[in-house]
This record gives C-alpha cells, structure tokens and sequence, in this order.
C-alpha cells in the first residue's frame, strides 16, 4: 500500500486464549511498511458498499445493530452472539441475545466502559465484546466468538464492520437528538405561546378585576346604597340586573326589559327556589337569571340576579356578580343592623305606650320616628298559627301594615305582636296581606276602639286582645275582630270593671238616659219593662200603669232617640243587656 515501506509483514501478538488478536477493534493490526494488505473477502468486494448503505440508511438505532450482526457471519469463521445499546447511561441487550447465554454476557458488559475486553459464552469459544465507539461516544458492543482462529484479512474486516456500525449508530444518534431537539424546541415555541396567552389574559383578567374593584369600592365609599351596587354591576356585565326582598318582591332594576307590572311572587314555591339555592351553593342558573343569594352570617336577606337569557356569561361576568353579591351583602346588613336598632327603640316606644307614659316624651319619641300620636290611634294585636311572634314576624306585620295603609309602630309580646296605629284599619285588609306574606290564613286579628289620646293606649291595648280573645273562641276562629262590633262580649270577659260595664250602657242607653234626665221622663225604665215582660205590650203596659197606645209612642221615641231597630235581634239582645246592668249594676235611674 501506498504511504508504507518495505515489506508487506503483518505482525500481531496472538492473545492468550488463541482467538482474536488482542487490542481495539476498529484499529488496524499493525502492518508492515513492505508488505501490501491481504485480499479481501467477497463482502469486502461485491457487497460492502450495500452493507454500508444499508447500516448508513437507517435512522433506527436497533436495526444498525440487528443489520451488523446479521452480516458479523459474512466476514469470517464469527457468529453475533449479542448486540448492547446504550440507553440513558445503561446497556440494553437487543432482542438477538439468547436467554442462555443473555445473564453471563450482560453481567461482563454492564461493567465495561468503552473497552474491547475477552468474554465467556457458555458453549461458545474464542468470545470478544466489541467496543461500538463512534464520533458521539459509546453507542453499545457487539459481543461475538469465532469456530476458528480468524485471518488477519478477516479481522480486518470484522473491524471494518464494526467502525461502520458505530459510525451510522452515531449518524443515528446525532438524527434522533437533532428530532429530539427539533421536538422539544417545537414543544418550548408552543408553551412560550401558551404562556404568552396566559399572561395576556391574566393581564385582562387583573385589569377587569381592578375595574370591578374599584367600581364597587367607589360605590361602597358614595354610600350609594343597592341602587348603585346595580348599576355598577350593570355597567361592568351589560346584563341587566336585579335585586329581590326575601319574599321576591323587587327592590331594585337596572337596564332595558324591566315586567310592568313586576310578577308578584308565589311564597311557596320562591321559598322552595330559595332552599335550592342555598344547597347547592354560589351562583345558580334559574331560567333566564343567574342568581346570588345575598346572606350574610347565614340569614338569606335577598338575590342579586344578571338577566342572560342566551346564557352569554362568561367568567368576567360571574366575577363581577359574586363580588357585587358581596358588596350588596354589606349594604343590606347594614340596614338591616339599622332597621332593627330603630325597631328596637320604636318598640320601647310602643312598651311604653302600652303600659303608661308622660304624653309629652311620647309625643315627642313618636314625631323622631315620622309617627303622629296626635292623630286618632288605633291598638291592632295579630297572632299567626305556627308563626312565632319573633323579630321576622314583627317586621313582616310592620310591613303588611305599611302596604295597607297603616302606619304603624311595633311591637312583640310573648305570643303575639302589637300595632299602635294611625287611623282606623281598612276592614279586612291587614288579614288578608298578611295571609299572602305567611302563604297561610291561620291568623287571628283584634282591633280596639279609637283612641284620642296616649294615655288611651293602655286600655284600647285591652280591648283588642278582648276582640282577638273573642275571635279565637268563636266557630270562625281566624280573622279580624273589631272591638267595636262586639257588642255583649265586650263585658263577658276576665278583668272587666265597673267603668267598662258603664261604657257599655252608654254607647246603648246613652242618648235615652240624657233625654230622661232633660225631660223627666221614663224612656229607659220603659224599655228595660218591656224587656222584663218579653216583648209583650199588654204585660208591659200594665206594669207601667200606662195604655197601650201611650206605650207605642213612648217605644216609637226610644227608637228615635237611640237610633237602635228594636226588632233587630242582635240590637234588641244588646239593649236588653244594657238595661238589665243599668238597674241592677248601676243603680237604675239617676
């Protein structure tokens, strides 16, 4: 060969065991200077060029070793007994491995570290692991043995073989980490993008947040009250937005497509929304609305809804709502905090009243409160089945009073609440209110006579709980019970007194006992006769000493006089009464 002088002498050092030559693979033996390089097999001449392009063509790391094993045969007496590739550090057998001889080979070749060293193949002689060192490193070992003591051409060859092999596993190797590189620059382009997105919409969403923030803390600070707290959420969503009472009644809209008139609630079944709300917890879509129940520490003051009827909110919206719930929250318990501290102090008014207080303090604590005590006052006690007379039911009566016409101040007793208000109640009106707020009317009602003055109070306070006492013991126990019209029942009661049996006949007999003692006569002892004898002329005339025609007149004079029908039978019982206590309670004539 060209580049060597002298003669063509190959020198080689025979190895111990008498196989391969001992050294490196993949350098060539030593060869002399005046020699020329021995013949080459047959692969080396028709088929080499094939082997290479075939090991260099593929990019499989795993068919490299399964091609250069498969031609280890082709270049000599060698048979592969194994091919090793390195994957993360460690040597993985290929598949071509054995299983008899796959546990004494892989012990010897996990341990080497990039040598060509002897080994033992069970059944097997002249073993050698074959180093595949390429541009890039260890890429693995090819372990192989030879039936015969092998040429130097021939270990020429299978050197050759081998440095191809470790050449295209490193073009292999250097393609899959350019994939790997190319796949991972793909994947860190993408999550920039990603992360670009995210910071871009974090960077929104921190704006929108700040926005919701301040709108609310600027509404909060304005001390704007629900009214703004709508409007801002409105201004924030696009939706328009409502607030509902406890009961469903509207308090507050903002934007287009308000009902007119606003559908008045069914108290059934908004509880029953009420309580599904509450289980399920934060915002519910209920129809067209998606709803915030508005309770503080627990109690359920009201709803904060966003109309959307095309189900077009998105997380901005729902931010906002919860925050808007939250900031209503803090409003309407603070008026709730206020409305109990003014029921609180209109009710020690009202205990007051009750019981007996200086007119002028009254007077005066009434006017604070808007209440005009100067005014003809009415007392109205009202008692719920099932309805404890607590705070709740105080406020629901104070309302129901309001809605009527009623100004009212309230108070509670252990079973029932108290009115003290100006003019006189509208009928049934109060009844039939309050039987639509509690969704039952298993209530009874009791209203006193008027009342012109504060120290009035006390005793009207009687009457009414006469009237409701009277109305719960009657066949139709629930509804309203005016005093007035109670006639006898007013003196058939617990705790009546002398003064109360005298108004009593002086509502009946009044204008007769004035007429009597203006003229000396004797309409009243009449009247009272006529009664005695049953209603009988003839009785009653003789009694009386007096004719038949004379009684006509003196019984057409009472009933002109009195403005009572004596053929009613319920004014005829009453009179009859009356006169009965006039003669024998208080004392008859005079």
């Amino acid at each position: 060969m060209a580049g060597f002088r002298g003669r063509s002498v190959y020198r080689r050092r025979p190895d111990r065991e008498g196989g391969l030559p001992p050294g490196r693979l993949g350098q060539h033996p030593t060869i002399s200077r005046r020699g020329s390089r021995p013949p080459l097999s047959t692969l080396a001449s028709h088929k080499w060029p094939a082997v290479s392009r075939a090991l260099f063509d593929t990019r499989d790391e795993s068919e490299i070793l399964r091609l250069a094993m498969n031609h280890v045969s082709a270049v000599g007496p060698y048979r592969a007994e194994g091919g090793y590739l390195r994957v993360h550090g460690h040597m993985v057998p290929s598949p071509q491995v054995g299983p008899g001889q796959a546990s004494a080979v892989d012990r010897t070749v996990r341990e080497l570290t990039g040598r060509d060293v002897p080994v033992t193949v069970p059944g097997r002689s002249r073993g050698r692991a074959l180093a595949l060192q390429g541009p890039g490193g260890l890429h693995g070992y090819l372990v192989v043995t030879s039936r015969s003591r092998p040429t130097e051409a021939q270990h020429f060859l299978l050197a050759t073989l081998v440095r191809l092999t470790a050449a295209a596993l490193s073009v292999a190797v250097a393609h899959r980490r350019q994939r790997e590189d190319a796949l991972e620059l793909h994947r860190l382009r993408r999550e920039r993008a990603a992360f670009q997105r995210r910071l871009v919409s974090l960077v929104v969403e921190l704006g929108y947040q700040r926005a919701v923030h301040e709108a609310l803390a600027e509404v909060a600070v304005s001390g704007g009250g629900e009214e703004a707290i709508t409007s801002a959420l409105h201004g924030l969503t696009g939706f328009p937005v409502l607030v509902e009472d406890r009961f469903g009644r509207l308090r507050s809209w903002t934007g287009p497509g308000r009902p007119d008139p606003y559908p008045e609630p069914d108290p059934a079944r908004h509880e029953q929304m009420l309580q599904g709300v509450a289980r399920r917890g934060g915002l519910v879509r209920i129809n067209d609305r998606l709803i915030s129940l508005v309770r503080p520490r627990g109690e359920v003051l009201g709803v904060l809804a966003v109309v959307d009827p095309k189900d077009d909110a998105d997380e901005y919206t729902v931010f906002a709502l919860e925050h808007a719930a939250t900031s209503l929250a803090v409003e309407l318990s603070h008026l709730r905090h206020l409305a109990e501290v003014e029921l609180r102090l209109r009710r020690e008014l009202v205990d007051d009243l009750l019981g007996g207080t200086d007119e002028a303090s009254a007077y005066a604590r009434s006017e604070a409160f808007g209440h005009d005590l100067h005014r003809i006052q009415y007392v109205v006690v009202v008692q719920w089945r099932n309805r404890a007379a607590d705070d709740a039911f105080a406020r629901t009566v104070g309302r129901a009073a309001s809605a009527v016409g009623m100004p009212s101040l309230v108070t509670r007793r252990s079973d029932h609440v108290v009115l003290v208000a100006e003019g006189s109640p509208h009928d049934h009106a109060l009844y039939e209110t309050l039987a639509r707020e509690t969704g039952t009317p298993d209530g009874t009602i009791g209203v006193s006579a008027r009342c012109d003055t504060p120290d009035g109070i006390p005793g009207r306070y009687q009457e009414a709980l006469r009237a409701l006492e009277v109305r719960r013991r009657s066949r139709r126990r629930y509804g309203t019970t005016f005093f007035d019209d109670l006639g006898l029942y007013r003196i058939l009661g617990p705790g009546n007194e002398y003064q109360e049996l005298e108004a009593f006949v002086r509502e009946w007999l009044g204008p007769l006992v004035d007429y009597d003692g203006r003229h000396r006569t004797a309409l009243v002892e009449t009247l009272s006769r006529y009664f005695d004898c049953g209603g009988n002329y003839a009785e009653t005339a003789e009694s009386l000493a007096i004719h038949r025609s004379t009684l006509r007149y003196r019984l057409q004079r009472i009933r002109e006089i009195s403005g009572h029908d004596l053929t009613s039978v319920e004014d005829r019982l009453n009179l009859q009464v009356a006169t009965r206590v006039w003669k024998i309670m208080l004392g008859g004539p005079g």
